[in-house]
């Protein structure tokens, strides 16, 4: 009885706690949050492509997986098309598969593309209307609200950028530090 009376106090106190936390934080702060952390990660991308020297830019580990440069043009539609579904803003580069189009695959035009698309992604988040972060919003089988379709964009981009520390090592290049703050 003891062991029960103490769960449910500890219960209550979680519980009330996520409250307050919850009305702590409002969607003007989480969406400033998203945007600093959204400009972090484009220039911590930056940093990845100004490493990667000119000849490694189509470089691939092993023949069956993706090149550097596809790898990030992958990133970045990724970025336009979840930002997209989340903040409603017509995506850039419509009808193009980046990552299969050759005229993005020399440094200066990928790294051209990749900023634009994070440009893209902070300057729809800045416009975005924060109060509707908890809306519902549907594509193909996945549903969640514009919080979750944003958080899965810095998800996806955060995933792909890591994955060409690899392809930077292979080359003899130290990454970037990391950028958490």
């Amino acid at each position: 009885m003891k062991n029960l009376k103490s769960l449910l106090v500890i219960s209550s106190l979680l519980m009330m706690s996520n409250s307050i936390i919850a009305q702590g934080l409002n969607n003007e702060v989480v969406k400033a949050n998203m945007i600093v952390d959204w400009e972090r990660a484009k220039i911590y991308t930056r940093e990845y492509l100004d490493a990667m020297p000119d000849d490694g830019v189509n470089f691939k580990p092993v023949p069956d997986i993706r090149s550097f440069a596809e790898q990030m043009l992958h990133m970045s539609q990724g970025t336009v098309r979840l930002v997209a579904n989340a903040t409603g803003v017509s995506p850039i580069y419509q009808g193009k598969v980046l990552e299969k189009s050759d005229e993005f695959k020399n440094k200066d035009a990928l790294t051209k593309v990749v900023m634009e698309c994070y440009d893209f992604a902070i300057q729809s988040l800045r416009n975005m209307d924060a109060s509707k972060m908890d809306s519902l919003i549907k594509r193909g089988n996945y549903e969640t609200d514009q919080f979750g379709w944003l958080n899965k964009a810095f998800e996806h981009q955060t995933h792909h950028r890591a994955q060409t520390t690899i392809y930077l090592r292979l080359k003899g290049v130290k990454p970037p530090n990391e950028r958490l703050f």
